[in-house]
């Protein structure tokens, strides 16, 4: 008798133990800046992102690890950078950094770390790289990694065959992955858009799991869960409901103010990243995509509210860790370029917001420290009570002491991003440095030059903190590898 209750003891708090680790939803927008209205964007609506912000800590200089889907994703979903995933590229097969680095075959993704410690994983959408927008148009899984998951919904949308007229922006762009195309979906006909599907079948999954179907093994409502959600906007094409669209006329989009000669006097690779010359766009195209990227965000903000608010209807967000961010940053305009792959502040810059439950203390505050994608698999794994089982070889560190105390200094000073062209970067709390091998550097002054304008490489007055910078960054880069 004795035994069975000891038995009895042992599974109960083994039970209770499962039960009061937290949920986690992860929210990964794609090829969003940080233009929400909750970073000081005064045009955009984001209301609720911006009620998301006032529940957690929104991270203020968080930057990317690739200004690229493929590359980001893989680095961030690892907890590694690119450099040691060997994702340099956007990569389609199955097994995402798995296949790129075959020495990763079994190191686990957050998805399937979390698994392997008594979570049940899903994944809705674009999680890792996807093709927008012939990915979500033929419903495929893109270069996902099915060991992450106990479940994985892709999602089939018309995308550019979406209802209403499609409006090409840039006439030296024609293929849909990369040029500026615009559509207003009719209001009505709004269901049949990618991120409203994805935020539907993501709250489908929680209001099945809150029901305790125990029909559906897969669910699991026993365990605590991992979602994943991927929206695919603001990627283009530009695609959103009618009613955003008009609420954002183009006379009245204001672009960013580009001083004559900007790229005069960086190295010829920064100057080549999607420049204006690639795009053809005229001056009324370029306010065009503007409002249409803010219309195409907007709408990816309301569907993070349909997931808030399923949350708090079904009495989950109390014990649900909520993650938002985007794969990397935008340009909009800002010296002359568009889209992504450059290391400008804006391209590699991203939102971050991290709710977590108990942390009463710090909601609605901002953390300046320096943060990287590459930090949220410790984070979730602390968050978790699982610190103990992360990986050994995770190269991001946990951003739980700044959501105890969000205005404390950090560690980690710099941020680390590579792109193209062998392009590099370190981002301190007070300079760009950018390295392009042997075509030439950037130093930019943040608290003289917030909008990276004057490149001080060449100044003889920063000699010894150029120097500085070319010793961090070889540090950094075998760190990275």
């Amino acid at each position: 008798m004795r035994y069975v209750l000891w038995l009895i003891a042992i599974f109960s708090a083994t039970f209770s133990h499962a039960a009061e680790r937290p949920n986690v939803l992860l929210v990964v927008s794609d090829d969003l800046t940080a233009c929400l209205g909750c970073y000081g964007n005064s045009v955009c609506r984001t209301p609720h992102l911006d009620r998301l912000a006032a529940e957690g800590v929104l991270f203020e200089r968080a930057y990317c690890q690739y200004p690229v889907c493929g590359p980001s994703r893989a680095s961030l979903m690892s907890g590694l950078y690119p450099n040691r995933t060997k994702m340099l590229g956007n990569n389609y097969d199955l097994g995402a950094y798995r296949v790129s680095n075959p020495e990763l075959a079994e190191h686990p993704s957050i998805g399937g770390f979390l698994r392997r410690n008594g979570y049940v994983s899903f994944r809705v959408s674009k999680i890792f790289h996807m093709g927008i927008p012939g990915g979500i148009e033929a419903g495929d899984a893109g270069g996902d990694d099915p060991d992450s998951w106990d479940r994985a919904f892709n999602v089939m949308a018309p995308e550019t065959a979406s209802p209403g007229i499609l409006e090409l922006l840039s006439p030296k762009r024609k293929h849909y992955g990369s040029n500026f195309t615009r559509i207003a979906v009719p209001d009505e006909l709004v269901a049949t858009q990618a991120d409203y599907l994805a935020a539907s079948q993501a709250v489908a999954l929680l209001e099945n799991r809150a029901r305790g179907r125990a029909d559906s093994k897969f669910l699991r409502p026993e365990e605590p869960f991992f979602l994943a959600v991927g929206f695919v906007r603001p990627h283009v094409p530009l695609v959103a409901p009618q009613r955003l669209m008009q609420s954002y006329p183009d006379d009245e989009a204001q672009l960013p103010v580009v001083p004559e000669g900007d790229l005069d006097d960086v190295p010829r690779p920064a100057a080549a990243m999607e420049n204006l010359g690639r795009y053809g766009m005229n001056l009324q195209q370029q306010k065009g995509a503007l409002s249409a990227y803010y219309a195409s965000v907007s709408f990816m903000d309301e569907q993070v509210g349909r997931l808030l608010d399923a949350l708090d209807r079904l009495e989950l967000r109390d014990n649900t860790v909520v993650i938002f961010t985007s794969d990397h940053g935008y340009n909009l305009g800002e010296h002359d370029c568009w889209q992504k792959l450059s290391l400008f502040e804006e391209s590699t810059r991203v939102p971050l917001i991290v709710s977590a439950p108990g942390y009463v203390q710090s909601r609605g505050q901002k953390s300046t420290a320096i943060a990287e994608l590459i930090d949220l698999y410790p984070t979730i794994a602390d968050l978790t009570g699982l610190t103990d089982k992360m990986p050994a070889n995770l190269q991001g560190e946990s951003l739980v002491p700044l959501l105890q105390n969000p205005g404390q200094p950090r560690e980690k000073q710099s941020a680390y991003t590579v792109t193209h062209q062998r392009g590099e970067s370190l981002r301190t709390s007070r300079y760009r440095y950018n390295r392009w091998g042997e075509a030439g550097e950037e130093l930019y002054d943040h608290e003289q030059d917030p909008r990276e304008f004057t490149n001080l490489a060449g100044d003889p007055g920063h000699a010894a903190i150029l120097a500085e910078f070319r010793q961090q960054l070889e540090s950094r880069r075998e760190l990275s590898r």
